[in-house]
C-alpha cells in the first residue's frame, strides 16, 4: 500500500475534500472512485473523512492506494533500470523487446519483466508506462508505480530520441503532416490528408557517408511517427525496411529514445533521465564521427568517409 500525504495550504482554507482532491492534490475520477472503496482510503488526523467534508489550512490529508490485485505474470531478465523510488520507474529498454504483451509476445515483455523485479521488491503493481517504444527502438520507458503517478505523469514526459536517417540532411525542421493507418495492415502508418495532425521537430548532429544523425522531439505522438515522417520525405530510418529503410548496417530502426524529463508527481523535483546510445547505433558513421567530435568538444562537420 501506498500513502500520500498532502498538507492543505492557506489558500485551501475552507474548501471541500472533493474539490482539494481534484484540484490541488490533482486526483482523477478513476483514483476517487477507488479511494472511496479502500477501507480508510482518506483521512484526517487518522479518521475516515468524506467528500463533503470542510477541510482547514495546515490539516494534513492522507489517502491510502492498495497494491493492485491484478499484474503482469513474472518474466526473469536482466534490466537498466535508470531511475526508481516509490513511485515511479524509469527503464532502458533494449531493442528487441515488446513493451505490453500482445498475441505473439506473452510473456517475455517489458511489463512482465518489470513485474518480477518489482516482486522480488516485496511490491506488486499493474505496468502502467506513460511512453511507449516500437520492439525495435531501443530507451527510455517511463512507469508509473501506481495509479496516481500514472495520472500524474501522463502527457507530461518531456522526450528526446536520436535517429540515424538515410541521406544527408543540414540544419534543422519540422514535419507537420497528418498520420493515418494503411489499409490491408495492423500496424502500418502512412501519411494521408485523412489522419491526425502529426508534428515532428528535428535537429542534425552530424552527416556522413550518406546517413544522417538526427536529435528529435516529438509535439504529437502517433504510432510510427518518427518512422513514418522521414520515410515520407525520402530519407527512411536506416535498418526499418517496414518503411524503405536498408539493413546493410543495423538490424533494426535506428531509433533511440535518449533523453527523458519530467516533474515527480509526489516530490514535484524535476528528474531528468539518459539512456547512452546502444552499440549498434553507436556503430554507424555519423553516431560514431559525432562521438569522437563531442569528446574534444568540436562541432561535427558533414563529410564523405
Amino acid at each position: 500500500m501506498r500513502e500520500l500525504k498532502f498538507t492543505v495550504p492557506q489558500e485551501n482554507d475552507g474548501v471541500l475534500l472533493r474539490n482539494f482532491l481534484r484540484g490541488t492534490c490533482r486526483i482523477s475520477a478513476r483514483l476517487s472512485a477507488k479511494l472511496k472503496r479502500t477501507e480508510n482510503g482518506v483521512t484526517r488526523n487518522g479518521i475516515l473523512i468524506k467528500s463533503r467534508d470542510v477541510l482547514f489550512a495546515g490539516e494534513v490529508v492522507v489517502i491510502k492506494i492498495d497494491d493492485d490485485t491484478a499484474v503482469p505474470s513474472k518474466f526473469s531478465c536482466p534490466l537498466d533500470i535508470v531511475f526508481e523510488d516509490e513511485d515511479v520507474i524509469a527503464v532502458n529498454k533494449p531493442h528487441g523487446m515488446v513493451v505490453h504483451p500482445t498475441k505473439h509476445y506473452s510473456g517475455n515483455t517489458l511489463s512482465n519483466a518489470v513485474a518480477y523485479h518489482m516482486s522480488e521488491r516485496g511490491e506488486y503493481a499493474a505496468f502502467r508506462p506513460v511512453n511507449r517504444l516500437d520492439r525495435d527502438t531501443s530507451g527510455l520507458v517511463v512507469a508509473g508505480k501506481n495509479i496516481y503517478s500514472a495520472s500524474r505523469l501522463s502527457g507530461s514526459v518531456s522526450k528526446t530520441y536520436l535517429a540515424v536517417c538515410e541521406g544527408e540532411l543540414s540544419g534543422s525542421g519540422t514535419i507537420d503532416t497528418p498520420i493515418a493507418r494503411e489499409e490491408g495492415h495492423s500496424s502500418k502508418r502512412k501519411v494521408s490528408p485523412e489522419g491526425d495532425r502529426s508534428v515532428t521537430h528535428w535537429t542534425v548532429l552530424c552527416s556522413l557517408g550518406g546517413m544522417t544523425l538526427l536529435e528529435i522531439r516529438l509535439e504529437t505522438g502517433r504510432t510510427h511517427q518518427i518512422r513514418v515522417h522521414f520515410s515520407s520525405i525520402g530519407m527512411p530510418l536506416c535498418g526499418d525496411d517496414l518503411y524503405g529503410g536498408g539493413r546493410e548496417l543495423i538490424g533494426r530502426q535506428a531509433l533511440h529514445c535518449r533523453e527523458a524529463e519530467f516533474v515527480h508527481p509526489v516530490s514535484g523535483e524535476i528528474i531528468s533521465l539518459s539512456a547512452p546510445v546502444p552499440n549498434d547505433m553507436a556503430a554507424l558513421p555519423p553516431c560514431r564521427r559525432y562521438a569522437e567530435e563531442m569528446e574534444k568538444g568540436e562541432k561535427c562537420s558533414s563529410s564523405e568517409m
